[in-house]
């Protein structure tokens, strides 16, 4: 975003008119909703109606599910913008809960992972306090915080019309330009890049580092025996969700932070660079049900079953009351 002055610099203006990237980002925003819709789609379906043990996991990724099919919902209204050259015809109303909701989504997204990260912490370091005390409540709890924490925070644009009308090019851009009013002063701004970047994203980054490295330690301690392979499985979904992790938020989220820095403290800009990082943020979507939810025999078992094809043999539980995912502590500790 960059701030709303009587007249905008010729490097926004230059941004408006530059048709690669645009289109960049409508190609890249079709290409998340033809995966992610039946991907998560169905990831819901057999969540909600198959699966029978509803643990806390299982409802932390029925919220990432949510957080990704929403974000497919307000694509549509990202690719017209951009395909009508930054052109917002849909009103200041629209515009807020469409960009409010696109990054709320994706801080939940954020929030989420990193709540996923902490109970298989828990589950895998303490797996008898985990089964005593962690209740399904408890996360359900944890999720509707998150919304909470994260729809206070996005006040400021909750309170704001985020429209702006550029003379020069005759179009109506939708949070491209904000108001500098917005916020009553320069500490006030701080303040919410401070909470965007730290408490949004670096903590809950560390967090999950944290938690995921502690994860690997504790299992390779005891990679013995026929648990090697299950653990090995374990730890290499581990290191690929830490990958999704860095490459679909930690670009974003930087980028945003020196943006922010730059044109609060030295009127310059890197939000051309910032709105293709956005995209990456979107493709965690397409990439969570084959990462989380398909690490998961049963899912799988069910996924196979619904295609018509057969399950393979390595899909079928030898031990058949034992219905978890991968990600659960029981699994990395008991099968």
């Amino acid at each position: 975003m960059v701030w709303n002055t009587t007249q905008l610099d010729n490097e926004t203006l230059e941004m408006f008119r530059n048709t690669v990237v645009r289109n960049t980002l409508s190609i890249v925003y079709c290409i998340v909703i033809l995966i992610s819709l039946p991907g998560n789609g169905l990831s819901l379906w057999l969540l909600l109606f198959r699966t029978h043990s509803k643990t806390p996991t299982i409802i932390y990724m029925i919220n990432l599910t949510i957080t990704d099919l929403a974000i497919c919902l307000f694509l549509p209204f990202h690719i017209n913008y951009h395909l009508n050259g930054y052109n917002w015809v849909f009103g200041d109303e629209l515009c807020r809960v469409v960009t409010i909701m696109f990054y709320s989504n994706m801080y939940c997204s954020i929030l989420t992972m990193t709540a996923i990260s902490v109970d298989r912490w828990i589950g895998v370091l303490r797996p008898i306090w985990y089964k005593k005390v962690m209740k399904k409540k408890y996360a359900a709890m944890v999720c509707l915080g998150m919304w909470a924490t994260i729809l206070m925070v996005m006040y400021p644009l909750e309170s704001t019309d985020l429209t702006y009308k550029v003379q020069e090019l005759n179009i109506t851009t939708c949070f491209d330009v904000l108001k500098k009013s917005m916020l009553p002063s320069l500490g006030h701004w701080a303040v919410f890049l401070f909470t965007l970047f730290v408490l949004l994203f670096l903590i809950p980054f560390i967090v999950t580092v944290c938690c995921y490295t502690g994860i690997i330690f504790k299992l390779m301690k005891n990679n013995k025996g026929t648990e090697f392979h299950k653990k090995r499985r374990a730890v290499l979904l581990t290191i690929t969700v830490l990958f999704v992790f860095t490459t679909c938020f930690a670009p974003n989220n930087v980028i945003l932070f020196a943006h922010m820095v730059q044109r609060l403290f030295f009127d310059k800009s890197l939000y051309t660079a910032y709105k293709l990082t956005l995209s990456l943020s979107c493709l965690n979507s397409c990439l969570d049900p084959f990462i989380y939810y398909f690490a998961s025999k049963e899912f799988r078992r069910k996924v196979r079953k619904v295609l018509g094809y057969s399950n393979n043999s390595s899909d079928v539980p030898k031990v058949f009351y034992r219905k978890e995912s991968i990600l659960s502590a029981r699994t990395l500790m008991s099968t």
